[in-house]
Order: structure tokens, then C-alpha cells, then sequence
């Protein structure tokens, strides 16, 4: 963002950190060294394979709950996937924390500090994923009532959210482990038992609703109870991987005892995954309102909102893939001291973002009525008002390149209360409000108008923060290495003294 064109770092120079194992590689992809762009892109396919089949595997989730139950029960699963999401909020803050940790850990040649990380992680994924678990099951029913979910849709939203929390433990943690990989550097074996768990999903899935051969005829929980196998078996398969390939992120018998929380690092993962998991709390919170309003015009319009955001998923992909891959990224770059490299890492974000989310935008545009014939039957009175939705909305999804690039940047500092501010600023002040007070002059196209509107003012707001801000003076610990960059970012860093001689906390 610094300069019109996206520079090339073709010729690494050494990494400037210290800690054990310096000068040499652990883990997955060195992100510190290489071409820029490529290497970007490279390490960002396996995201964006994820995200396509996670999409997949929602629209496939979609066919078989519409074909087989009907458009209520599509309204039920909208509105259910919502509170899930919401649920999801929770902890992604603190995977997003122990991403960036073990990512500049990566940066600086310091396994032992990734040990440390994954003990203390691993210790509060588990015991806040039960925490969930319970409280979600027992609290669904409530949840769904105040958001006003349609009385012909409650009882199966209710039976699809137990079944679901059932496997927030196995899902937690799951979802904390591959975060963990991409910030060593490895976004590829993630992928694949992400893949294995969809691939289950999907398999199960009819067979479980329609009760199939020798399995039982569930209905909506049919749809759920796949989604708990397959998280459950691929996390199981993962750890044996993991185990026997000797990697750097997993715990060996000898060090068990690093589960005892680390006083330091559960400071860092509480104080900065906090404002991130707001953040998501927000985005969820204010899904949650958001369907609140679209429901106030019947089912109908409730199942062809939930298809429609099946589609947002789809222009969304690649941004969310590119904007997480930067921020492993410029991680490891912060814990190598190569502050040059977060600039140019900033400016492919971007424009890759840009180019390649718009490419999406448009062929979903051109095919918006085939893909949309895919999800609904034919003949649901929902398909028009689907269509007309994503013609409205589809556009400013692409502007979320610039946001979830740079926000991606400016985390892995550990700089994370002026992205959660420009969130709650773009949602609360734009989004809410024109949904809210616009119904009553241009109908329930005041809702669909109000998220390119959002997604406009959190661009600007991280585009002036990225520039102006003191987010390059952050730091994730105490005791941690970090850059006395000028506001460019361009200024190479003057080290302070090594992570493994901080004392535990």
C-alpha cells in the first residue's frame, strides 16, 4: 500500500532473530524468505481449497435439508448455523492469538516457545470448548427465541443445535490445531483432514437424514450427527499424523507437563484474543440481528436470505484465505524482524484480494440463477427473492480484500483493539442502523443495502488505520523481540534480548 506495484523479495537475506535453532528450518514453509506474491498465493491454496469445500459441504448440507424437508427446514438451518457461528466467536480470537504466537516463534527459530504456546493453547481450547458445549445446548432454545426465529422452524432448529454442540470440543479443537500449522508455516496438512472430515460429512448426510440402508432416519439431525463424525474422526486421524511425523506444534509424552498454563502466554492469548473474538462475537452478534430483521417478513424470505449467504461464502473464499495467510505471514516476517517484507506482504494482500475475489464476484454474478436453481428446488417461491438479494449484495463483498488483508497485517503485531474498534464502528454505527431505520422508507431492501455499506466504511477506516496507527510498536509478550519501525514499516528492528531467556510466568 506503500507504492503502486507489489515489490519482489527475491534475493532473502538472513533472518535477523535469535533463539534456538537459528539459521535453521523447523516446521512447514518458510514465509520469511522468497518471493512475496508467490509465495503468498502458494501458501494461500490450501485456504482456499479449505474454504471451497467447507462451502461445499454447506451447499451440499443445503440440497439434501431443502430437497428432502423442505424450505422450513432450510429457515431452521439459517437460523441455527447463525447461533453455531456465533459459538464459533468464542474461541476464534484465542486460535487467532496462538496463530500469530506460534507463527513469530516460527519466525525467530524458537521451538521451544512453540511448545510453550500449543501447552497453554491446548489447556484453554479444551476447557472452554466443554464450557461451550453445555451452556450452547442448554441455552438454544432461549437463543433462538429472542432472535425471533419462525415458529414452523423452532423445533427443528433446536434438535440441528444440540446435535451440533454435541461436537464443539471435537470442532474447537480441530479448528485451533490447523490455525496452529499455518502459523509453523504448513497450510497443506490441514487441508487434507479438513477434507477428510467434509468428505465424511458429505457422505453421511443423506444417508442420515433420509435413513438410508442401515442407517437411521433422522431428519434435520441426520445433518447435524454427520458433521459430529466427521470432525470428530479426521481430529483423531490428525493427531495420529501429526504425532508419528514428529511435528513441531504437538506435545511429546516428556512434555506434557507445558499443558500447566503459561502465565505469560495465557496473558497474550486472553488480552489479544479477546478484542478478536469480540470481534467475531460482533460480526455473529450482529448476524444474529440481522436475521432478527428478516425474519420479521416470514420464512420465505428467511430461506432465501440463508441461501443467498451460501453464496456470499463462495465470494468471500478467497479473501478470507489470502487475508489469513497474510497474517501467518507477516507473523513470522514481525518474529524475523523483517519489516520490510510486512509492507510488501500488506500491498499483495491487497491487490491479490482484490483481483482475484472480484474475478469470483463476477461469475457468480453471471451465473447467479443457476447457481442459486442448485440450492433451491426449482419451483420455490424463495428463488426470485434470492436473486434479488445477491444482485443487491454480491458487489461489495469484494471490498472485504482490502479490510481482511491489512487487519490480517496489523494483527500479527499483536495490534488488535483498532481492528475490533473499526468492526464495531462499520457494523454498529453503518450496518444496524440503515437496516433498522431504512425498513420503514424502502422495505426489506434497506437490509440487503446495508451490507455493501458496511463492508465500504470498514475499508476506509482499516485503509486510514493501517497508514496512520501505531500498530508496528505492538508486541504479543513481554518479554518478546520487537521492531522499532518507523510509520512506513520499512525500518528494520532493533532485537531485544531472546524469548527462551524470559522466565516461564
Amino acid at each position: 500500500m506503500d507504492a503502486p506495484a507489489i515489490e519482489e523479495d527475491a534475493n532473502p537475506s538472513a533472518v535477523g532473530a535469535g533463539g534456538p535453532g537459528h539459521g535453521r528450518r523447523f516446521g512447514g514453509r518458510d514465509l520469511t524468505e522468497g518471493p512475496i506474491t508467490r509465495t503468498l498465493l502458494v501458501f494461500s491454496l490450501p485456504l482456499l481449497g479449505g474454504n471451497a469445500l467447507q462451502s461445499l459441504n454447506g451447499t451440499v448440507n443445503q440440497f439434501w435439508v431443502s430437497h428432502t424437508l423442505g424450505d422450513v427446514a432450510i429457515a431452521a438451518l439459517g437460523n441455527a448455523n447463525i447461533i453455531m457461528m456465533l459459538m464459533v466467536g468464542v474461541v476464534f480470537g484465542v486460535g487467532m492469538a496462538a496463530n500469530i504466537l506460534v507463527a513469530q516463534a516460527t519466525g525467530m527459530r524458537d521451538p521451544a516457545l512453540v511448545k510453550r504456546v500449543m501447552g497453554t493453547a491446548s489447556t484453554f481450547f479444551v476447557g472452554l470448548s466443554v464450557l461451550v458445549s453445555v451452556t450452547g445446548g442448554i441455552l438454544a432454545p432461549h437463543i433462538l427465541d429472542l432472535m425471533g426465529t419462525p415458529a414452523v422452524a423452532r423445533a427443528d432448529a433446536i434438535i440441528y443445535l444440540r446435535v451440533i454442540f454435541a461436537s464443539v470440543p471435537f470442532m474447537y479443537f480441530f479448528m485451533f490445531m490447523q490455525m496452529a500449522q499455518r502459523g509453523a508455516g504448513d497450510s497443506t496438512t490441514p487441508f487434507w483432514f479438513l477434507g477428510l472430515a467434509i468428505i465424511i460429512d458429505i457422505c453421511l448426510n443423506p444417508l442420515l437424514i433420509r435413513g438410508i440402508g442401515p442407517f437411521p432416519r433422522l431428519g434435520i439431525a441426520g445433518s447435524a450427527t454427520s458433521t459430529l463424525i466427521g470432525q470428530s474422526v479426521s481430529l483423531a486421524c490428525m493427531l495420529v499424523y501429526l504425532h508419528r511425523r514428529h511435528s513441531p506444534i504437538l506435545l511429546r509424552a516428556p512434555e506434557l507437563k507445558l499443558l500447566w498454563p503459561n502465565g505469560d502466554i495465557m496473558g497474550s492469548l486472553v488480552s489479544r484474543g479477546l478484542p478478536m473474538g469480540i470481534q467475531m462475537l460482533v460480526m455473529n452478534a450482529v448476524a444474529v440481528v440481522m436475521i432478527s430483521f428478516v425474519n420479521r417478513y416470514g420464512a420465505l424470505t428467511s430461506a432465501a436470505y440463508s441461501i443467498s449467504a451460501i453464496v456470499w461464502m463462495y465470494v468471500q473464499m478467497p479473501t478470507m484465505a489470502i487475508g489469513a495467510s497474510v497474517s501467518s505471514m507477516a507473523a513470522q516476517n514481525v518474529g524475523a524482524g523483517r519489516w520490510d517484507r510486512v509492507a510488501k506482504i500488506a500491498r499483495a494482500g491487497v491487490i491479490s484480494g482484490l483481483i482475484v475475489t472480484g474475478i469470483v464476484a463476477l461469475l457468480l454474478y453471471a451465473f447467479n440463477g443457476q447457481v442459486l436453481s442448485l440450492l433451491l428446488r426449482p419451483s420455490s417461491p424463495a428463488l426470485p427473492l434470492a436473486s434479488h438479494i445477491n444482485r443487491m449484495v454480491l458487489w461489495g463483498f469484494v471490498l472485504f480484500s482490502v479490510t481482511f488483508a491489512l487487519s490480517g497485517v496489523v494483527r500479527s503485531t499483536g495490534a488488535v483493539w483498532g481492528p475490533m474498534a473499526i468492526l464495531i464502528c462499520s457494523m454498529l454505527l453503518i450496518r444496524v442502523p440503515f437496516a433498522a431505520f431504512m425498513t420503514p422508507r424502502f422495505g426489506e431492501d434497506a437490509i440487503w443495502w446495508s451490507f455493501p455499506l458496511g463492508t465500504i466504511g470498514s475499508a476506509t477506516l482499516m485503509t486510514l488505520y493501517y497508514h496512520f496507527g501505531g500498530w508496528r510498536k505492538a508486541r504479543m509478550l513481554k518479554e518478546q523481540p520487537r521492531g522499532q519501525a518507523p510509520d512506513v514499516g520499512l525500518g528494520a528492528p532493533a532485537m531485544a534480548p531472546r524469548l527462551d531467556e524470559a522466565p516461564a510466568g
